[in-house]
C-alpha cells in the first residue's frame, strides 16, 4: 500500500514542480491565453456589433425600400391618371374635329344643293323659256301668215318704240 500514501520527499517535488510549472504558466502561458480570450471576446463583440449594424441596415433598408415603392406607386398613379387625362383629352379633339369635319361637309352638301337647285331652277326656266319661245313663234306664225296681219303687228311695234322715247 505504499502506493497510495506517499512520502514526504514526493510530495515535496511534486508541490515544487507544481510551482515551477505555475510559474512558467503563469509567467509565459497565461498572457498569452488571456490575450487569446480577449481578442476571441473582442472578435465576438465585433462580431455581434457588426451583426446589429448589418441588421440596422437591413431595416433601414427596408425602410428605404418600402419608401421607394410607396413612392413608385404613387407615381405610378400619377402617370395612369395623367395618361386617362391625356386618353379623354384626345378623345374629346377627336370628337370637336368630326363634328368641325362634319359642319363643314353638312356646310358643303348645304352649298352643293344650293348650287344644284339653282341650276335646276335655271334650267327649268331656260327649258319654259325655250317652250314659250317655241309656242309663240308657232302663234306667231299662224297669225302672220296673212300680209294684213304683219302690217298691223309692225305698225304697232313701231307706235310703242316711239311712246316709250
Amino acid at each position: 500500500m505504499e502506493l497510495f500514501t506517499p512520502d514526504f520527499g514526493l510530495i515535496f517535488w511534486m508541490f515544487v514542480s507544481f510551482g515551477i510549472l505555475f510559474l512558467i504558466l503563469w509567467k509565459l502561458a497565461w498572457p498569452a491565453i488571456l490575450k487569446g480570450i480577449d481578442q476571441r471576446a473582442d472578435l465576438i463583440d465585433k462580431g455581434v456589433e457588426y451583426a446589429q449594424n448589418a441588421k440596422e441596415q437591413l431595416d433601414n433598408a427596408h425602410q428605404e425600400a418600402e419608401k421607394y415603392i410607396t413612392e413608385a406607386r404613387k407615381q405610378q398613379a400619377d402617370m395612369l391618371r395623367e395618361a386617362d387625362k391625356m386618353k379623354n383629352q384626345i378623345i374629346e379633339e377627336a370628337r370637336g374635329e368630326a363634328q368641325k369635319e362634319a359642319q363643314k361637309v353638312m356646310e358643303q352638301a348645304k352649298v352643293s344643293i344650293q348650287q344644284q337647285q339653282k341650276e335646276a331652277e335655271q334650267a327649268f326656266r331656260d327649258s319654259v323659256s325655250e317652250f314659250a319661245l317655241q309656242i309663240a313663234q308657232k302663234v306667231v306664225k299662224q297669225e302672220m301668215a296673212d300680209q294684213k296681219a304683219q302690217s298691223k303687228l309692225v305698225d304697232s311695234l313701231l307706235n310703242e318704240m316711239e311712246s316709250k322715247k
